[in-house]
């Protein structure tokens, strides 16, 4: 099934919420187009922006080009942040259950200088090719089967709880259970990834 969008509109949409047009942008809306197409979704900011999830694997631009494109994002519940550090991304359509992960291929950074030798500037070169390559050249995809547990779906919280040992309230099942007591995961490691400087700023 094509997905019958506009490439330059979704660039150039793509290209204000990130900030600025680089390779990462244009492969980012390519790899949505793509992903979307593999699981039958047409319309993902319209009639079927209920029926999408997305996993990323990499926290770098192509990211803010995917989530343009789908309409997925971690505050909507319909984005996942897998940190792989991989250019990747599972495209899953909730209504009929397929999955499809998409992949950038690795090899299309050198291929990009065979459609535009005369560019010196590789990122340059990067972004003009990624405009024109198939998508066979670009990607290749995983038919993958995605289990996705109730607590990670779009709508209200199925639990609230309280951390005894920090106070702080925790959503989404995402308590940790140890000697018999709820705790938050910060607590639960012996401290998160920050460091409380001054406590008389804090409750």
């Amino acid at each position: 099934m094509k997905v019958s969008y506009n490439f330059e509109e979704l660039l150039e949409e793509s290209v204000r919420v990130h900030g600025h047009l680089c390779p990462g942008q244009v492969l980012g809306v390519r790899m949505a187009i793509y992903g979307l197409e593999k699981i039958g979704i047409t319309d993902p900011r319209g009639a079927d922006r209920k029926k999408i999830y997305l996993f990323v694997e990499i926290d770098r631009c192509a990211t803010d080009a995917l989530q343009s494109v789908t309409g997925c994002s971690l505050g909507k519940r319909t984005m996942r942040f897998m940190d792989y550090g991989k250019m990747a991304a599972t495209f899953v359509n909730l209504e009929t259950g397929k999955a499809v992960r998409v992949v950038a291929r690795e090899e299309a950074r050198q291929k990009a200088k065979e459609y535009f030798p005369e560019i010196e500037n590789k990122y340059k070169c990067q972004l003009e090719a990624y405009r024109i390559m198939p998508d066979e050249e670009l990607f290749y995809h995983q038919d993958v089967k995605v289990e996705i547990p109730p607590e990670d779906m779009p709508g209200r919280p199925l639990r609230r709880v309280q951390c005894v040992s920090c106070g702080e309230y925790i959503q989404d099942m995402r308590e940790v259970m140890k000697d018999g007591k709820i705790l938050c995961r910060a607590c639960s490691d012996g401290g998160g990834y920050y460091k409380i400087e001054d406590m008389s700023r804090s409750k």
